[in-house]
Parts: structure tokens; sequence; C-alpha cells
């Protein structure tokens, strides 16, 4: 038998996961991933402390070994999880700083200096990035100015996933996907930038080198294997991003596949054969990565989904929990119920899902959500339906982008994630879409996705496409009712006039509230 280890560094747990090279879960273990305030004169400053991360995924491979029989049947590991954070690692090995969390607001002046001096559109058309407040050059910016002496004695800056890669075999590397986080990678190259690093002042022998995902980067070292139970030798393998490590057992490294990752936000993306960086791309949104599956790119979405009904639930749902505490079940169950009695078209009533701002297909922080249409006959059934139907409108717009920035057709979707056990919202998404919606049977995508890389690296898969077949188990399709979808078309051409309908009301409200 031979197995292979995904680790996966989430922004709540850590998650370490072996598999067989059929994709079944052989061992598991996780600990949490903990977000640590430790100026009290800078209380929203946040970080994770590097001696913990490390901790907790050396203890979390201990325990999953520890199931097994024969921790040698172990033939490769591979990191994966969040982009962005990173921490200066000096020539000896030793961490200077703490890892800033993309939780930390911090880095909000170098964001600004960067959109000033550098400009949204130039660093778009060359790493295909939007200009987040967390992005890895805004970390180091903030370092230069606020610990200089930190970072002259750094010898690599290192990205999380790489720093557990480094803890495990010494190795300071990166791959693609990871290096697209950092607004320095030339998505045209797949090198860093020289005109974006001598725009920011950095030098580039301080960045880890780039590899593909599925490149063996080193071996456990045996200090490694006695803190992890990991057997020393154990081929270590570049990952990647979560997401897109997520994608290769869900079939989406396909150009056609749309993979619809569901939860508090909404994450829609498709693969690319290159790289499309245009300002018609960046100013509806998206943003263009290295993909894991070797040779491809991806074009990524996201926007604030089930947030928006947990919102509507913590506000409105009192009485389905008072029913779910009295009854049994769930309040979820009782609000999707009301949803389902009410109509589709939600008897005239629209929700705009702004309530977080847009970021696709409209980029406008500031925009509020809203209802439209509300009467007297309006139910609580009404609401929860228009929020749902308005989520799904969104989703529309989003997957109508593909084709109108980028020329891509949708011919397949999957969805994964917590929010695909809302049978409702999935049902009234395929509705809306016209297309079958497949739900996959995959539990912990992501790590599987990191363990697919690894067998790839070492030869145990062929390629993606190899892996896929192995892994993959069929789940739940949910076929589109056409005649629903020749409904929701003419309610979307409404829901279309929505933003731009009340964009000058909602900058009014705005200055009221001030």
């Amino acid at each position: 038998m031979e197995y292979l280890a995904g680790i996966d560094l989430g922004s709540t747990s850590i998650k370490v996961v072996i598999y067989d090279l059929n994709g079944h879960t052989v061992a598991h273990a996780s600990r949490p991933m903990e977000v640590v305030r430790p100026h009290p004169e800078h209380p929203d400053w946040a970080v994770w402390l590097p001696e913990q991360v490390w901790s907790h995924v050396a203890d979390a491979l201990r325990e999953a070994i520890a199931a097994l029989a024969e921790p040698s049947a172990i033939k490769g590991v591979a990191v994966t999880g969040m982009g962005m954070d990173g921490l200066p690692i000096a020539k000896d090995g030793r961490w200077l700083y703490p890892l800033i969390s993309w939780h930390c607001p911090r880095t909000t002046p170098q964001q600004q200096w960067w959109l000033e001096n550098v400009g949204a559109a130039r660093q778009f058309g060359i790493s295909g990035n939007p200009v987040w407040p967390f992005n890895t050059a805004f970390r180091i910016l903030w370092m230069r100015e606020h610990e200089p002496e930190i970072l002259r004695q750094a010898d690599k800056w290192l990205l999380i996933e790489d720093f557990v890669n480094f803890m495990l075999c010494g190795a300071k590397a990166t791959d693609y996907s990871m290096a697209s986080s950092t607004l320095f990678f030339d998505q045209q190259k797949r090198a860093y930038s020289d005109e974006l690093l001598a725009a920011a002042g950095v030098e580039r022998s301080l960045l880890a080198d780039p590899h593909p995902s599925g490149t063996v980067i080193g071996a456990v070292h045996r200090a490694a294997a006695e803190r992890t139970g990991l057997p020393a030798g154990t081929p270590v393998v570049l990952g990647g991003h979560d997401f897109l490590c997520g994608a290769i057992p869900a079939g989406a490294f396909k150009p056609g596949v749309v993979l619809n990752v569901v939860g508090t936000w909404e994450l829609v993306m498709t693969a690319l054969e290159q790289p499309v960086l245009t300002g018609q791309v960046r100013e509806m949104g998206w943003w263009i990565d290295s993909h894991v599956a070797r040779g491809l790119y991806a074009a990524i979405g996201s926007a604030v989904a089930a947030g928006m009904l947990e919102w509507f639930r913590q506000q409105f749902g009192f009485e389905e929990a008072q029913k779910a505490r009295s009854q049994g079940g769930v309040d979820w169950d009782y609000l999707m119920a009301l949803a389902r009695e009410a109509p589709p078209g939600a008897g005239g009533l629209m929700f705009l899902p702004h309530l977080s701002g847009s970021y696709i297909p409209v980029v406008d922080a500031s925009s509020m959500g809203a209802f439209v249409g509300l009467r007297e006959v309006s139910t609580k059934g009404h609401a929860i339906r228009a929020v749902v139907e308005g989520l799904n409108y969104q989703f529309l717009q989003i997957i109508a982008g593909f084709k109108t920035t980028m020329g891509v057709q949708p011919d397949r979707m999957v969805a994964v994630g917590g929010g695909t056990s809302n049978t409702f919202w999935m049902q009234n998404k395929a509705d809306m879409a016209g297309k079958p919606i497949e739900v996959p049977q995959l539990e912990e995508a992501t790590p599987l996705g990191a363990a697919i890389m690894a067998g790839i690296g070492v030869g145990l898969y062929r390629d993606e496409e190899d892996a896929f077949q192995r892994v993959y188990r069929p789940g739940r399709v949910y076929e589109p009712d056409l005649n629903l979808t020749c409904r929701y078309a003419e309610s979307f051409a409404i829901f279309e006039r929505l933003y731009p309908a009340l964009k000058d009301v909602h900058a009014g409200l705005r200055k009221l509230a001030q």
C-alpha cells in the first residue's frame, strides 16, 4: 500500500490528511489555527506565531501517522493553504518576525502608496492581482519602514506554506500559485517582475525561487522526522494555493469547467490556457493566478455569499431557532422550508447582495445591500427566497463574465464547500443557470489536491488527469428546470438594473451615515 499526505493551513484549522492513491482517507488529524493579537497598543494587529504553526502541524502529523501500521508507506507530502501571509527567515533558519495575518489592517498605508505610485492597472497587467491590503508586497514594505533592522537580517521572505516546507526539509522555495499572491509575479514570464520589484525597492534575492506545483524540493530531514513522525527521506513536494489545489480532485483544471466553492464567500473559477490581463478583466473584479495544474492559469472571482444568509438568520430567524429547540432539527431547515413555499421570483421581491460591498462583477466596496419590491403581502418566506435568488443572480453575472471578458464558454459546473449542503440554494442555482451542477463526494478537496500534487511529483500519477480519474467520486447532480430558467432570464434583466439604479441613492445614504 502506498499513501500520500496533504497538509492544509486554513484560517481556522490546520488539517493533516493521509490518503491512499484512490483518494480515500486513511488517517487524519487537525489542530486549531489561532490568530494572536500581541500588541496592546495596536489591538487590531493580528499575527500567526510561527512556533505555534509549526507545533500544530507537527502534532497533527504525528497523530495522523500514529494511526498507520507502516509510516514508510507515505511516499510524499505537500502543503496547501491560504496565500499572502509570510515571514522573514534568517540565513541560519531562525524566523525573525511573526507571520502578519490577513486579518491585520496595518498595511493599509502601504496599499495606498502602491495605488498612487504603481497603480492598479499597471500592476494587474503584469501580475493579474487586485490590490488588496494584505498582499505580500505590503507586508515587506511595512517591515522595511517599521522594522528595517529585522528585514536587513532576512535571507528570504517565506509564505506560510513555504515556511512549513522549510521546517520539513530545509528548502526555501515556493510554487507559481503562491508566488502569484505576492504582487511581484509576472504571469507571462512565470518569474518575478523586475519592473514591480524596482518600483517597490525590493531585492529579488529576498523572495524564494518559484517552481511549478508538483516539484520535489527536498526530503524530510532527521529533526523534522523526529518531531512529526514522518519517515526521514520522505519527499517534500510543492503544493499550492488552497482553492487551486481543491480544484484538482473536482476536475476544475480543464478549460470550460467552472468550480464554484460555496461558503461564507462564494468563489468562482475556471482554468485558462493563457493569462488574460486586460483592463476589462480587472475592472470586473477578476484576478488571474498561475494554476497548480501545470501549464495552466486560473481566473478567479469571489463575493460574499453564505454570509448574507447568515445575516438573515441572525436578524430574522428567531422563530425558526425556537422551533428547532422545541421540535428538533436545525433552524436552517425551517428557513429553507419558508423559501421553498414562496413562489419563484419571491412575489416580485428582489435582493441586492451587497451588504459587504461588491467585488465582482461590479467593483464597489462602498455599495450597499437592498430589498426592492416590498409590499404589504411580502412575507419572511418571500424575503429569504429573495436573498437566495439575489445570490444566484450574482452568480449568473459572474458566469456571464467568463464569456464577455475572457471568451470562455462554461460547459460543466462543479460545486464544493459547506454551502452545497443547502439543497434549495443549489437547486435554485441550477434552475437559474440552466445547466446541471454537480456536487462530487469530496469531504476534503483541498488537502486531497495537495496530496495529488505530491503524487504527481513522486511519479505515482502521470498527471492531473490520471489522478482525477483515480480519486473522483460522483455525487449529487442538480438538474435544471428549464421552464424556471426561462422565467429567471426575464427577472435577471431586471436584477442587473438594481445596482446602477441604486448607486447614487446609496452614495447619499453613506453621506448621511457619516
